[in-house]
């Protein structure tokens, strides 16, 4: 019989009334604002409300490097959430809300999987409750707000060749990566280069992610450094008058949404920063009311435990004053077959049949990568969990290899079925991490807000990405110099780098040594709280590709969205 589809999976769920779900949590009805029927947002007054109660245990899910084809690290987070309940504890998930570039790209959506998925999936990957169309009007208000701001003079003496601040929409569409704006006669606006990045790569984003209530918002979106003067002196957004507008269009944004799993699991959804060039987590706001609603919080971190879980520990538990109290690493087979070098995976093709062969020596050939993302883990005083997300494929003998490769370093393993079981099918990882958690936490930040930022830049390269040095461009050595002027030298970094591999060349499988981070460019999100250098060639607008899912998905005679994965 052939296996469902995602799709029907989550069109054939049992679902329960939200007031249900949240009275799980701890969360009165009275703070819930219904959009529609399965889905809710949360009132801000919840953090008030639920100050005394006691606070879960709370485990980041992150993954070793990925292949283009990811490892299920949603999903995975899905099945342990439900997990939870099959061994006695009460679980609350948190997650990235879904970006529709991908939805509509090659990626396709980000629900979970199979049994272990986010329901009704249609809605959480396709608007939800409007908040990536609230931070996309919110960033364009303030571009308009900055050419309206050169047309009527430039009083604050902005160098139209150093302004930062780009225009958002959430749709892949490459033509847009470099347009001219204010063409026309010359009540059009200035002529200049500017051009669009996806929603997700805003930095009203990451403040999203990043914020701790209304009034830290309003104050980060005013510090938003929109660009320059000729004598490198920032320009903000209160300077020019966008911040209040801004917040007005995110008051409600603010508010996380709720949402259940298949198994009726709670699921706090919010924000979607980029995994690359921004933190790649799901917000604060949503931890800090998840953390009260039960027995476990269990969050995503995006990519790789080099990028997302890195940036978890010492951009977001920096900024939340939460301590993480175990990490989860998701590896899959393929992907440590594939860090042996041996085979090349590209999204939207089938597997190589030489990567289905049973071969536990190439496992243990790519285990240097999980080996080292295990350490990423264990130096922010971290236990590490291990998460074999087991595929049909797969053999005995190579999960055996991946549990020798954990237990060699000391983590805890377990195998996971929960694709094609839901929650019963991750037990013994739910059981794996209650013990990782009970042990005792000596989570630190790697380096202390002191540090200057190229200490801070070289501490990550050194620790968590294995480079054997860092070297800067004139650009990045003047970009940094000026920082430190400006007083953003306490901001902690957020390097974009690929996901593909721990280094910066995507082509360096395993764990590479005895390379040097290129730091290229360095750019400033100063509202949001950090500097972010930039090493390599970041795509902050993806394309669309040959088959792209938008020309797949659709709706059907009685209206019911079909084609959506």
């Amino acid at each position: 019989m052939q296996f469902p589809s995602d799709l029907e999976i989550a069109q054939a769920a049992q679902l329960k009334p939200l007031s249900g779900i949240a009275a799980g949590m701890g969360i009165g009805e009275h703070l819930l604002e219904p959009y529609g029927e399965n889905v809710a947002k949360i009132k801000l007054a919840a953090l008030e409300e639920l100050a005394d109660r006691p606070k879960a245990r709370y485990v980041v899910v992150s993954a070793i490097t990925p292949t283009p084809l990811g490892e299920g690290k949603t999903t995975t987070t899905v099945g342990l959430g439900q997990a939870m309940s099959h061994i006695g504890k009460r679980a609350t998930i948190a997650l990235r809300q879904p970006s529709m570039g991908p939805t509509f790209g090659i990626k396709g959506g980000a629900a979970g999987g199979g049994y272990s998925q986010v329901v009704p999936m249609e809605i959480l990957n396709l608007h939800l409750t409007g908040d990536f169309h609230a931070v996309t009007a919110a960033h364009n208000l303030l571009s308009a707000m900055v050419d309206n701001h050169l047309y009527q003079g430039n009083p604050s003496g902005l160098d139209q060749h150093n302004i930062t601040w780009r225009r958002v929409i959430d749709v892949n569409d490459r033509a847009l990566r470099n347009i001219i704006v204010g063409l026309g006669t010359t009540m059009d606006g200035v002529p200049r280069q500017t051009g669009f990045d996806i929603t997700a790569a805003s930095e009203v984003m990451a403040i999203l992610a990043l914020t701790t209530s209304l009034a830290d918002m309003r104050e980060r979106l005013g510090r938003i450094v929109v660009g320059y003067t000729k004598d490198g002196t920032p320009v903000t957004a209160e300077e020019i008058g966008g911040a209040g507008g801004m917040a007005a269009i995110m008051r409600d944004a603010a508010k996380p949404n709720l949402m259940q799993t298949l198994e009726n699991t709670p699921v706090l959804v919010h924000a979607g920063p980029f995994g690359n060039i921004a933190t790649g987590n799901s917000s604060i706001i949503a931890d800090l009311i998840g953390i009260r609603g039960g027995d476990f919080l269990i969050t995503e971190a995006g990519f790789g435990a080099d990028m997302g879980a890195e940036r978890f520990f010492n951009i977001k538990c920096r900024a939340s004053g939460l301590i993480p109290d175990a990490a989860v690493v998701v590896t899959t087979v393929r992907a440590l077959k594939s860090h042996s070098g041996n085979h090349k995976i590209v999204a939207g093709k089938a597997l190589p049949e030489a990567l289905l062969a049973e071969n536990p020596d190439e496992v243990h050939v790519g285990g240097s990568n999980l080996r080292k993302q295990i350490e990423n883990i264990r130096v922010h005083g971290v236990s590490p969990v291990v998460a074999i997300n087991a595929f049909p494929a797969d053999h005995a003998s190579e999960h055996q290899a991946i549990r020798e490769i954990a237990e060699s370093m000391g983590a805890r393993v377990a195998v996971c079925n929960h694709f094609a079981e839901g929650g019963r099918g991750a037990t013994e990882l739910a059981e794996a991490v209650v013990e990782a958690a009970e042990e005792e936490t000596h989570f630190a930040v790697l380096y202390p807000d002191e540090a200057t930022l190229k200490e801070k830049i070289e501490t990550v390269a050194a620790r968590v990405y294995g480079a054997a040095g860092v070297e800067y461009s004139a650009t990045a050595n003047k970009q940094l110099a000026n920082y430190e002027r400006n007083g953003f030298g306490n901001l902690p970094v957020c390097i974009a780098k690929t996901h593909l591999s721990i280094s910066s060349d995507a082509a360096l499988k395993g764990a590479p040594t005895g390379w040097s981070l290129w730091v290229r460019e360095v750019r400033a999100s100063v509202g949001a709280g950090f500097v972010y250098p930039i090493c390599g060639d970041m795509r902050t607008m993806p394309g669309l590709g040959t088959k792209p899912a938008a020309s797949i998905i659709d709706i059907d005679a009685e209206g019911n969205i079909v084609g959506l994965s």
